[in-house]
């Protein structure tokens, strides 16, 4: 049998720069070689409720996640099978029709914010980070992502952040900073981090393609 992938978990609230941290790593590596997969696409189906109820979800919250599907396709992924990977479709608030074909590789890195979570989701990885930055970085970071790419006001994000994203955050992420094995802060900029990540995972993958 083949030898299992390395599952490398990248986790830190939102606007901490884990997708960064995450993008910088993959470019490390062939592409042939890496495969991310984020947890938000992995947000559960909701085409049997009526919009008013979609409207509802709380994005932030480890239910709204099918992490069973998830954990179902890393388990195919280590085993060497190729997988359909969700889309969701965030204006319509449900699972999109269409699915992304994704072949195994050695390295998966797992991106997102509640990752580490599950403890279903931690034993499967063999390295845990958590990207950790200043609140205020982070508020600054979502009010310029969500008004810019995503065409909200001032007034709707920070009612968001105040009423759910800072509560969950506090609740739900900020504790799981405690399963990490390597916490970054300053998320993307932490050049010297992600040097000594991507080092490890190179030592990783070579002693396994040694077996």
């Amino acid at each position: 049998m083949e030898n299992k992938p390395v599952i490398i978990g990248v986790a830190g609230g939102s606007g901490s720069g884990k997708t960064t941290v995450a993008h910088k790593i993959c470019k490390e590596f062939p592409e042939q070689s890496i495969l991310m997969i984020e947890h938000d696409a992995y947000y559960k189906d909701q085409d049997h409720l009526p919009m008013e109820e979609r409207l509802k979800t709380n994005y932030d919250h480890p239910l709204a996640f099918d992490t069973d599907l998830l954990i179902e396709h890393l388990d195919q992924l280590q085993n060497r099978q190729a997988i359909e990977k969700p889309v969701y479709d965030y204006p319509n608030h449900t699972r999109a029709e269409e699915t992304i074909p994704q072949q195994p590789r050695d390295v998966i890195i797992l991106e997102g914010i509640l990752i580490l979570e599950d403890e279903r989701l931690r034993d499967m990885m063999d390295i845990k980070v958590f990207v950790d930055t200043d609140s205020d970085l982070r508020i600054i970071r979502r009010l310029l992502r969500d008004i810019q790419e995503r065409g909200r006001t001032i007034d709707s994000v920070i009612d968001q952040y105040t009423t759910v994203v800072r509560p969950m955050h506090l609740q739900f992420i900020e504790p799981t900073k405690r399963y990490a094995d390597v916490i970054i802060p300053e998320g993307g900029h932490n050049h010297v981090a992600i040097d000594l990540l991507v080092s490890k995972i190179r030592t990783i993958t070579n002693e396994i393609g040694s077996y």
